[in-house]
This record gives C-alpha cells, structure tokens and sequence, in this order.
C-alpha cells in the first residue's frame, strides 16, 4: 500500500492531473504488483517560485518529483521496472523523461498503522511485498 505523493509547478486541465495521478497508480501496480484498488496519490501544485528545479532543465515548468512511501523489501528489479513505468507512462502528458525524479522511501511494515490503527505487520495485506 504505497503512498505517493506527486509535485509539480505547473496546473493541467483536471482530467489531465487525474491521467497523472493514474499514471503513478498503474506504474505501482505494473511493478510492485498492489492491488488496483490500493490507491494512495496525491498531486500538489506549486507556485514555480516555490518549487526550485534544476536550471539545465529545457522545460522547468514540466519538471515533476514522484515521491513513493512504501513498506522495505521489493527487489532492485521491481524498483528499476517502477522507475521506467513511471517515465513512460507520464511521457503522453508531455513530461520529459529527464525532468521527472522517482524518489523511494521504504520503511519496515511496523513502522505504519493502518485500518483502524493496526500495524501493516499484523495484518494481512493482500498482496506480496516480495517482488
């Protein structure tokens, strides 16, 4: 049960910000195999002045940092798999490969409380982490 979180500095037209929040769903569910119902996303605009980025970048306002909360102990394989799904499937939104950063915070499954305050350890999830 990934919670991601996606930021960017420029407003899309609303169906095109619900194609970017799906956009992180479905690469999750291609690489890290989640449910299709475990949606976790949120999309937070910026003001640019509020939101620096790097300046060799030829399109700043497009520029987009995926962040990815998740339990620990998904494969190097599923991680490079996550971050090409997610480059490829916001490239039709006209986001560069180059101005999108994926980053991934792992974290043991004691460390989050879910339904009604129980550890993610005690409860079965319904999927594997291990992949």
């Amino acid at each position: 049960m990934p919670s991601s979180q996606i930021d960017i500095r420029h407003r899309y037209e609303p169906d095109q910000e619900i194609g970017i929040i799906d956009a992180v769903q479905d690469s999750l569910i291609a690489a890290f195999k989640i449910p299709p119902g475990d949606k976790h996303v949120r999309l937070v605009v910026h003001e640019p002045h509020r939101f620096a980025v790097p300046p060799r970048l030829d399109h700043p306002e497009r520029y987009m940092l995926v962040t990815i909360d998740c339990f620990s102990g998904r494969s190097t394989n599923a991680k490079r798999c996550l971050y090409r799904e997610v480059v490829t499937r916001l490239a039709p939104f006209g986001i560069p490969a180059d101005h999108i950063t994926v980053l991934l915070r792992e974290s043991a499954s004691e460390n989050w409380g879910i339904r009604g305050g129980q550890a993610a350890c005690d409860i079965d999830l319904g999927f594997t982490v291990a992949v």
